[in-house]
């Protein structure tokens, strides 16, 4: 089969006098994996996709090369519509982790292989692969149209002024999202500047993410809110206490001190024991 390089939104096959026989139904879940790896690069829609996905299902790190080159070759495609073969490669990315997917997905990102809708995916799967990028592919992801690649992108952000700039201008998005991921962002690199949007969090809607970025940056009313959330909100406990005792302030130790004792999860493993017991 022949492929049409200039079709919308990725590879599309050409019109063909002598079309191919349809292929077989294949169960990507009843091969091996030596079959599924073999398999991948021939494979035509919509197999190809269900055995990316039983690779990542699998987390089979043998695969990461070849979702790789798999995604490079649909690079410059997808302006207007996302990529699926490159879609489920990352999501499949993902799902295998470890150091080669984030490098994979990482370098996709720096060379701008991956765009258009397909980018959103693509820097979700970086977030949760907690990929380092570089400056200059971070910083027009923080300028983004999209408020949710932006949001996203405050997590990728590592300190450096002007990255800090960028996200101390994000405090003022007009998206809601936005602004508490750049204050979160900022308060984990210990900037003053996101101090009274994280209070603000704290008082309104907290969050585990607002109260560990508060950690570096609190002041006394931060302290406060942390003991008060400390004791109001069990749910959140357990993080407000880790960020007390990370706060060297007498009135945070006070505080963390005032608190019940943390548990070992073993412990309440060893209790259900017993109780079945």
């Amino acid at each position: 089969m022949q492929w049409d390089l200039f079709a919308a939104g990725g590879l599309a096959p050409a019109p063909s006098p002598n079309p191919e026989p349809p292929r077989s139904a294949v169960d990507p879940a009843a091969l091996s994996d030596t079959a599924i790896l073999a398999a991948i690069p021939d494979a035509g829609m919509p197999l190809v996709l269900a055995l990316i996905q039983e690779a990542g299902r699998r987390k089979l790190q043998a695969a990461v090369p070849i979702l790789g080159r798999l995604c490079q070759l649909f690079a410059g495609f997808g302006i207007e519509r996302e990529v699926p073969e490159q879609a489920v490669a990352l999501d499949a990315l993902a799902s295998i982790g470890g150091q080669d997917a984030r490098l994979v997905v990482s370098e996709l990102l720096d060379d701008h292989r991956v765009q258009g809708p397909t980018l959103n995916v693509a820097v979700r799967v970086a977030a949760t692969l907690r990929c380092r990028l570089s400056a200059a592919t971070v910083l027009p992801l923080l300028r983004h149209a999209d408020p949710e690649v932006r949001a996203i992108a405050c997590a990728l952000a590592r300190p450096r002024a002007d990255v800090n700039a960028s996200l101390i201008d994000l405090l003022a998005d007009l998206d809601a999202t936005v602004r508490i991921a750049s204050a979160c962002a900022l308060g984990r690199s210990g900037r003053q500047e996101a101090r009274a949007a994280l209070k603000t969090m704290l008082r309104r809607a907290p969050t585990p993410a607002a109260i560990e970025a508060i950690a570096a940056i609190a002041d006394r009313e931060s302290i406060v809110l942390l003991g008060r959330l400390a004791r109001a909100r069990t749910e959140l406990t357990a993080m407000a206490h880790d960020a007390l005792a990370l706060i060297d302030d007498p009135l945070a130790i006070k505080l963390a001190d005032a608190l019940p004792p943390r548990r070992d999860p073993r412990d309440r493993d060893e209790d259900t024991k017993i109780d079945d017991g």
